[in-house]
């Protein structure tokens, strides 16, 4: 694991020779040893198509590559930082989400469309996410950013998990999610106005949900 959590909103990242991981820019706060910052103008892999749909859904959020041999501490306007550790699985988040991750992770791009039909892009709408969202696959670490800290909850297919957009981080696993209404929901539960709307996951995998509504 290449993240050490120094405090909830600062990491420290090992970096080894021969290998590179990746950092939304400015969020290097220091280092030690001999280490490399390269703007990443294609903002990672995933091809052309991948590139294509970030930039449709403005995810193209500034990328640094960091190589060589040293460590570094990461941290970005304060915000809460949760590493999460991915076995071979997917990761689902927001762009902008991303603090710094590992460069053997295959990155791409997931039109939210094709989870929940037109309610996967009604979800993009709500939520101010957009329609697209970034993926992470492989097996590597990824250290993402939100307010007020993050709890993880378990999704089963007995228990499915309803989640406020607002505080939505990420999620993995086999998971399918929708938007649903709920008159009143927010006025009575949540903490936001205007309609209610609820963001349902079921299958089998985790998501991540911030302690807050405020968006980053």
């Amino acid at each position: 694991m290449p993240f050490r959590e120094v405090n909830s909103k600062v990491i420290e990242a090992t970096v080894m020779p021969g290998q590179r991981m990746f950092s939304q820019r400015g969020a290097m706060l220091a280092y030690k040893g001999e280490v490399s910052f390269t703007p990443n103008i294609q903002s990672g892999q995933g091809g052309v198509m991948s590139m294509i749909g970030r930039r449709l859904a403005n995810e193209a959020t500034p990328l640094m590559t960091v190589e060589g041999s040293g460590t570094v501490l990461f941290g970005h306007g304060g915000h809460h930082i949760q590493v999460i550790n991915l076995t071979g699985d997917t990761l689902y988040v927001e762009a902008d989400r991303l603090l710094a991750f590992d460069g053997t992770l295959q990155q791409g791009t997931m039109f939210l469309g094709s989870q929940g039909g037109v309610m996967g892009m009604v979800r993009g709408q709500v939520s101010g996410q957009g329609l697209f969202t970034t993926t992470l696959k492989g097996h590597g670490a990824v250290a993402v950013m939100a307010h007020g800290g993050v709890f993880q909850i378990p999704i089963t297919p007995q228990r499915p998990v309803h989640v406020d957009p607002q505080a939505y981080v990420a999620h993995h696993g086999d998971v399918r999610n929708k938007l649903s209404t709920a008159l009143g929901w927010r006025d009575m539960v949540g903490r936001g106005s205007g309609e209610a709307f609820q963001l349902e996951l079921s299958g089998n995998g985790a998501v991540y949900v911030q302690a807050s509504e405020e968006k980053l």
